[in-house]
């Protein structure tokens, strides 16, 4: 009832970003900054993929999928063979300041495109061949990354407005910033879909596409997304690649250790790489396990022998 009732809450506030973002084209389109061809071009093409997905449901009709699983409601006969680039679209838009995700997010079209049809353009940026479900991810490494990254995952909506609140106090008292404030579900679509210009109108983006994607995808699936799409440092995006990068195995094989070295890297990957610097990886381990102990994931005792256990690096 509560989720029915913010459903509807949240396609109000769609209804009032469609005005917005009409009003915001016309006045591009006056400006000269936006052409009416590509105006109406965009808005035909906005139409089409709504008869599309229209078309598709009715054909379906309430049919259910028989495994839950992310990846089988993925077309990827549809989204990876019809555009060459599609395979390698997840490492362009992983990536935070790559320039592919850069120009993508500041084209107006795609902004609504993406708000009202957020599946098609999660799947369109998902690379197939190296996506790992979360039953193939050990326990221990989902449990390290809401841990160390997001400790009240799976109780908000996308964002967390308490932790919002503490990091806007820590900045203002150093007149920088210096602590973030971002859930799980905003470094995903970040990730996916954004640059990394701070301003009002891609934070206030960030929490449309935040929502959005809570209403549209379970915690589960959205924390198999962050982890098939993360930057992972020294140049592997997602787990798969990172796994098999770092420690020469498929992350079903990781151990705990292993896993909470993985769970720390995202935080500044360009640091925590092991690869870069492993004394300052193994430190962000004892961070991570720690974590993992104070939001209940493990005894002190388990914590404890993790950390002492030899890591093997793969080179």
């Amino acid at each position: 009832m509560l989720k029915r009732k913010i459903k509807k809450i949240f396609h109000w506030a769609l209804s009032l970003c469609v005005v917005f973002m009409v009003s915001f084209l016309g006045t591009s389109a006056a400006n000269g900054n936006i052409s009416l061809d590509s105006l109406t071009n965009g808005i035909s093409r906005l139409v089409d993929m709504g008869e599309n997905q229209l078309s598709e449901t009715t054909a379906e009709g309430s049919k259910k999928l028989s495994d839950n699983n992310l990846m089988n409601k993925i077309d990827t006969d549809n989204f990876f063979t019809d555009n060459d680039n599609d395979q390698d679209k997840v490492k362009a838009n992983s990536g935070a300041n790559s320039e592919a995700n850069s120009a993508d997010s500041g084209s107006a079209i795609n902004r609504l495109e993406r708000v009202f049809f957020l599946k098609e353009a999660v799947h369109a940026h998902i690379n197939a061949a190296d996506y790992v479900r979360l039953q193939e991810m050990p326990e221990s490494l989902q449990q390290a990354v809401v841990a160390v990254e997001d400790r009240k995952f799976y109780n908000h909506w996308g964002f967390d407005m308490e932790g919002i609140f503490r990091a806007s106090l820590v900045n203002l008292q150093y007149g920088e910033v210096k602590e973030g404030a971002s859930t799980i579900t905003q470094q995903l679509v970040k990730n996916l879909f954004l640059s990394q210009e701070q301003t009002i109108g891609r934070k206030a983006e960030e929490f449309v596409l935040a929502m959005d994607m809570e209403l549209n995808y379970s915690k589960d699936e959205i924390l198999e997304l962050y982890l098939n799409t993360i930057y992972f440092g020294s140049g592997y995006y997602g787990i798969k690649e990172a796994s098999e990068g770092y420690f020469g195995k498929e992350p079903a094989m990781l151990t705990l250790s292993e896993a909470a070295m993985l769970a720390g890297i995202p935080n500044a990957p360009s640091l925590y790489s092991p690869y870069v610097d492993f004394m300052l990886a193994k430190k962000r381990q004892l961070v991570v396990l720690d974590a993992m102990t104070a939001a209940g994931y493990l005894r002190s005792s388990v914590a404890e022998d993790a950390k002492i256990k030899p890591i093997y690096l793969a080179h």
